[in-house]
Order: C-alpha cells, then sequence, then structure tokens
C-alpha cells in the first residue's frame, strides 16, 4: 500500500525536463518532447523552444544541460577574448542550474552547494493549485457528507431499555493515550491548515501583519506538539493493537453494514470492524505523517523519497505500468518538497477519517461519548454495540451474561 501510495505522488509530482514545469500538465509531461532543428541557431535556444515552453509542453533541455562551458577550448586570460576558465556567464549560470558548477562555499551542509534548485516551480504551482483545492474540497466534502447523512439517519439510538449498569470501557491510561493523540492532532490539523492556506485566505480577510503573528505561533505549535501526537501514536498502537487484528466477526460487521443493513446490531468484540478500520488508518497515515514530518523538523537530514524510488524502480512497477523510471537521485531541496507535499496530502486523508470518526463518536451515536468521556458506558449501549465484548467482561468478572442458562 505504502509504495503503491509513493508510486502515485512520483507519477503525478515528478516534473518533466526543467524547462516544462510551468504550466506543464502531467499527461503533457509524459508526452515525449519533440526533436528541434537547432542547426540555424548554432545549438541555441530556438523560437519553437520559446513557444512550446510557453505553452507548457515538453521541450527537450539536454541541450543547454550539456552546455556548460569547455576550458579547454577556451583562449587563454591574456589573450583576446580570453574567458575565465573558458565559461561565459551565460556557461556558468547553466551550470549551477543544472548542478554541474565545480563551486565552493563558506556555509557548510548537504544542501549549501546548490545555489540555483531549478525544479522547484512545479513544486509550488502543485501547493498553490491542486492541492490546496483538492485537500479543501476532500475536507469540505466529508463535512457535506456527514450532515447529509445525520439528516438521513439521524442520531443512532440505544434500541432497548436502559438498565441504568454501566460497564468500564476504557482505563484511565487509555483515555489519556486517545486524548493526547486527539487534541494533538486537532492542534496540528489547525496549525497545518493555517500554514498551508493561510496566504491564499487569511492575508486577504486580516492583512500581512496579523497573519504573519498568527503563522509564527502556528509554526512553534506545530513544530512542538508534533512530538506529543508521536507519543500517543506509539501508546495507542500498544494499549490496542492485539484488540485490533482481524478476525471473522469483522466480516459479519461489515456485511451488515454495522446495523445498517439487514438490521439489529452484528455481534462485535472489543473493537468492531469500523474502529478496527479507523485503528489501522490512524496508524498507517499517522506513522507516514510523523516520519515525513520529521523529515521537514531536520532539513536534508532524512532523505526518504529518491530511496523509495530506487526501490519501486528495482520492482519494474512503474515501468510497466507505463511511467517509465522514477528519480533516483534529487537534490536536498527536491527531497524536502516531496517531504512537504506527501506530509500534507496523508495529512488531509488522515483529517477526513477522523472528522468521520469525531462524527460517530459525539452526535452520531447515543452513548458512543462515555466510552472516551468517563470510561464507563450504559450496559445496554455495550450489549447493542459489542456484544462478545459483554460477555467477555462479564465472563472475567465471574458473572454470568444476561441471558445464560446454567449447565446441565
Amino acid at each position: 500500500m505504502a509504495a503503491l501510495a509513493f508510486l502515485f505522488l512520483a507519477t503525478w509530482l515528478t516534473p518533466g525536463p526543467a524547462n516544462a514545469q510551468e504550466g506543464a500538465s502531467v499527461a503533457e509531461e509524459s508526452e515525449t518532447p519533440a526533436e528541434i532543428d537547432r542547426t540555424a541557431t548554432g545549438g541555441a535556444t530556438t523560437l519553437e523552444d520559446i513557444l512550446r515552453r510557453q505553452q507548457g509542453l515538453p521541450v527537450d533541455n539536454t541541450y543547454r544541460s550539456d552546455n556548460i562551458g569547455d576550458p579547454a577550448a577556451a583562449a587563454g586570460l591574456t589573450d583576446q577574448l580570453g574567458t575565465l576558465g573558458g565559461a561565459s556567464d551565460p556557461d556558468l549560470w547553466r551550470g549551477m542550474r543544472f548542478n554541474e558548477a565545480d563551486i565552493t562555499t563558506q556555509s557548510r551542509g548537504p544542501a549549501a552547494g546548490v545555489l540555483i534548485q531549478d525544479r522547484g516551480m512545479w513544486w509550488l504551482q502543485f501547493r498553490q493549485g491542486p492541492l490546496l483545492t483538492y485537500g479543501g474540497y476532500l475536507l469540505l466534502g466529508t463535512l457535506a457528507a456527514l450532515a447529509l447523512f445525520f439528516l438521513i439517519r439521524g442520531r443512532v439510538r440505544i434500541d432497548g431499555e436502559k438498565t441504568g449498569q454501566r460497564i468500564e470501557r476504557f482505563k484511565n491510561f487509555e483515555r489519556f493515550g486517545h486524548w493526547l493523540l486527539a487534541g494533538s492532532f486537532i492542534l496540528l490539523g489547525i496549525t497545518g491548515l493555517v500554514s498551508l492556506m493561510g496566504r491564499k485566505f487569511l492575508i486577504p480577510a486580516f492583512g500581512h501583519e496579523s497573519y504573519a503573528w498568527l503563522a509564527t505561533v502556528s509554526k512553534w505549535i506545530h513544530n512542538n506538539v508534533s512530538w506529543a501526537f508521536m507519543l500517543a501514536l506509539v501508546m495507542i498502537f500498544v494499549m490496542w493493537v492485539i484488540h485490533n487484528l482481524p478476525d471473522r466477526t469483522d466480516l459479519k460487521w461489515l456485511a451488515k453494514g454495522g446495523g445498517l443493513f439487514g438490521g439489529g446490531h452484528p455481534p462485535a468484540k472489543k473493537f468492531n470492524a469500523g474502529q478496527k478500520l479507523i485503528f489501522w488508518s490512524v496508524i498507517v497515515l499517522g506513522a507516514s505523517i510523523s516520519v515525513s514530518g520529521l523529515s521537514l523538523l531536520f532539513p536534508f537530514e532524512l532523505p526518504m523519497f529518491a530511496k523509495t524510488f530506487v526501490i519501486l524502480n528495482s520492482t519494474g512497477l512503474p515501468d510497466m505500468l507505463g511511467f517509465g523510471v522514477l528519480p533516483e537521485t534529487m537534490t536536498p531541496h527536491e527531497e524536502m518538497q516531496y517531504a512537504q507535499l506527501w506530509h500534507a496530502m496523508v495529512s488531509f486523508v488522515l483529517m477526513a477519517i477522523i472528522l468521520a470518526h469525531i462524527y460517530i463518536g459525539s452526535v452520531g451515536m447515543e452513548g458512543a461519548y462515555d466510552a472516551m468521556g468517563s470510561g464507563m458506558v450504559e450496559e445496554q449501549w455495550a450489549k447493542e454495540h459489542h456484544s462478545l465484548w459483554v460477555e467477555e467482561v462479564k465472563a472475567r468478572d465471574g458473572k454470568a451474561p444476561s441471558g445464560a442458562t446454567p449447565a446441565e
């Protein structure tokens, strides 16, 4: 699943030739650039190159990336028309652009030697365009779907008569882990949206100065609360993984849609199939968000996409699907750009899932909030939604479940 997701990101976001980044669609970028006769210009850019670039069409850039100067063919510095090492200014700039220039810098670090990051516009355009658009539609669409479901289905009520008896559903330590994860994720979601969408939506509404303060505070909260999220993620995995392993009861629960189809409540253990799907979504997507977040917290120190693309290429899957070979060599800046986009895309998906979880655990189902509110739930609610778990609890406590007959 993770490999397919990485493949999706790579094939959607990987830009074509460097100058095809300015507005070229993914379909257009996948085309083979047409060969252009440059004999009339001595190998330099032609009018056709310029027109194709303006239209966002791919252009073969090798004629520029290879033209970075030839010191051996240069006249001496003291001779007429002598050049600095045989490279003209355009040659030097091309060398820097394509990371071929032999340069040294006073700064030290993995990204210090990259003076021109040639392929950054595709990241900016995707971040400001499809990422904001489709991410926003996903969240708004989820809210609209939940509102429509509530209007049609209403609140899921307790069917039987309430007994007044209460059963401990979650211990204090379990609820602490849950609320630590929930609270940190909500803060991360809000501050992440402020950072991602603020320039487009908040600056026009509140002005640059107000947004600058809000963005600074949001960044500080986002960076520091992330550690609480990762700690809570480990806590809930250790506490609940044993209860979230799939079993045959999940098939029956899914077949009835959790009780929406066929009438009645299907039997379930401590966690039903729907809750298990939520659990594994949080664990898998949360872990992915955490890894990409660590890459962003420690810039240029934790590259992962080029290495992942090497693994995917070794399987032959990208080529089999017609995407060719994924880039296996990236500048540190490109790694960060992929990490930021992946971080945001997975976060949007997890936010949509959590919105559904919040709905069910609050207004969507009577008695559900008590499980994480006080830790104690109405016995009738537990029998209807987690009947197998109730039997296990009563058997463990030495109490016969209601309706049981003594052995002969």
